[in-house]
């Protein structure tokens, strides 16, 4: 994944080629996302990526191509004004009509798209968003997380074919941000439509995407799956201090008796806080941080740690520039015919070299802490396990 390479998928839902200047800034953006889930455009304050969001979007014009699901947006003979490409947007603050109660702001879009208002979809929004206790009260009452639940309500009901929220959760306090955070998590897997998640938080990105895009000043520097760019060493997101890597696990069992949840990674087991046996068949995302991870030549038997992994490492790389650690890319053991997961460990240099780790080693990995990085319902805490 390294460098500026571009998704060239066949079948994607949106495609997106677009260059211009903004001023003295010049914006170059090729990609492509699936038709559904998450996709994020990454990147530090500045680099672009809402100049990139209000371009797919119309707003902004630049040359190139946007398509959506095969419906062309804007190609070199046309170009969609803003208001008939059918998309909703979520901006950092909620932009909600005080005249109107919750009840009149969500379904304010969706009297205006083609056959109105969906009653199904609408139901399906409010229990989704939990904005049942709200419908009847005026947005001014509501908190900053309860008012951008709303407007990604409002957005959802007006049946557009690409979702896009720009930094909703930059005006929100931790705890807010928690919350909703959670509330997205369901979204995302229930909506049958693609969405762009603009941040420069990687926390979120952790839990929400499936996809990256990481946007450089202006530019895609590179594209794909979101674990691939965390465990590609070219990327630098191995280099951050909490640098970690998300898997997805299948919930298999659960221990009432401990609390714990049974997850199979991959035809390994991995254990973790759980919530309750109804979690048994979800699909759950586990975040495992590099510096957790230590490695040994013999399984240990006798440990605090549940969770050890049988690993390959595919690569070393010094962690920095005192040279003092050392990153290793892992890969997994897996069972089945597919590509196995691979994450980071994090080690001193005189660890590495006393146990003379090399490429192709197989090895033990004591993962110290596993958590979830999605809540298991709105409002749950990441749980984890030793």
């Amino acid at each position: 994944m390294t460098g500026a390479r571009r998704d060239d998928e066949t079948g994607s839902a949106l495609a997106v080629a677009l260059s211009g200047q903004r001023g003295d800034f010049a914006i170059d953006a090729a990609f492509s996302a699936p038709a559904r889930g998450v996709t994020a455009l990454f990147g530090p304050s500045g680099s672009g990526k809402t100049s990139i969001l209000r371009a797919i979007a119309g707003l902004t014009r630049l040359e190139g191509s946007v398509s959506v699901g095969g419906e062309i947006w804007q190609d070199g003979s046309r170009f969609v004004p803003p208001h008939r490409r059918a998309l909703g947007y979520v901006f950092q603050e909620a932009s909600l009509f005080t005249h109107l109660s919750v009840a009149g702001n969500l379904v304010y879009g969706a009297r205006r798209s083609p056959g109105g208002i969906d009653a199904g979809l609408r139901r399906q929004v409010i229990d989704l968003l939990a904005l049942q206790p709200f419908l009847s009260r005026s947005v001014a009452d509501l908190s900053g997380g309860e008012r951008q639940r709303v407007a990604v309500g409002r957005a959802i009901l007006s049946r557009p074919r690409l979702l896009m929220m720009d930094e909703p959760l930059a005006a929100l306090d931790v705890r807010a941000k928690d919350e909703i955070l959670a509330f997205f998590e369901t979204l995302s897997g229930a909506l049958d439509l693609p969405i762009l998640y603009v941040s420069h938080d990687i926390a979120e990105i952790e839990r929400l995407a499936d996809r990256i895009i990481l946007v450089e000043a202006g530019r895609v520097r590179a594209s794909g799956p979101l674990n691939e760019a965390l465990t590609d060493i070219g990327l630098g997101f191995v280099r951050h201090p909490h640098a970690a890597a998300v898997l997805a696990a299948t919930v298999v069992d659960f221990d009432g008796e401990d609390g714990l949840a049974e997850l199979d990674l991959w035809g390994q087991p991995v254990f973790v806080d759980g919530s309750g046996p109804d979690e048994i068949g979800l699909t759950r995302r586990l975040r495992i941080e590099a510096s957790d991870v230590s490695l040994a030549r013999e399984p240990i038997a006798q440990s605090t740690i549940l969770n050890t992994l049988r690993v390959e490492i595919l690569a070393i790389e010094p962690a920095g520039r005192a040279n003092l650690a050392v990153l290793l890319r892992l890969v997994a053991e897996s069972r089945l015919d597919a590509p196995p997961p691979t994450f980071m460990a994090k080690v001193t240099r005189r660890s590495a070299a006393r146990l003379v780790l090399a490429p192709g080693d197989r090895l033990f990995a004591q993962i110290k802490s596993v958590s979830l990085a999605t809540s298991p319902t709105p409002g749950s805490a990441a749980a984890s396990s030793t």
